[in-house]
């Protein structure tokens, strides 16, 4: 049975951090491409960073470029996401998601094989 289980998420002020991790289970996690995506109620989900399996190259949202960076160890199956500089507009529900290494350029939501339930991030003062 395939698991992906976010953790980390929680309330932070603006220009605060937080750290995300997300374990995965049922699959051959070294051999996926790991994401992170971000939903707002009543959107779609956000494309927000992602990980060959390798771990040697990274992929960023434009907004995230430079204050996220994506990190995996595959030996423990885990992803994480550090979030530096937060602000109001990151305020999502984060998902952790893996995708096939062929659909690496292909980054929407429908390219996704597994999915996690996510984790809510507030940033607010």
């Amino acid at each position: 049975q395939v698991q992906l289980v976010e953790s980390g998420g929680g309330l932070v002020q603006p220009g605060g951090s937080l750290r995300l991790s997300c374990v995965a289970s049922g699959f051959s996690f070294s051999r996926y491409v790991m994401r992170w995506y971000r939903q707002i109620p009543g959107r779609g989900r956000e494309f927000v960073a992602h990980i060959n399996a390798a771990g040697t190259v990274a992929r960023y949202l434009d907004s995230a470029q430079g204050r996220f960076t994506i990190s995996r160890d595959n030996a423990k199956n885990t992803i994480f996401l550090q979030m530096n500089g937060l602000q109001p507009e990151d305020t999502a529900v984060y998902y952790c998601a893996a995708a096939d290494w062929s659909r690496w350029n292909w980054v929407a939501a429908e390219s996704v094989d597994y999915w996690g339930k996510g984790s809510p991030v507030t940033v607010s003062s």
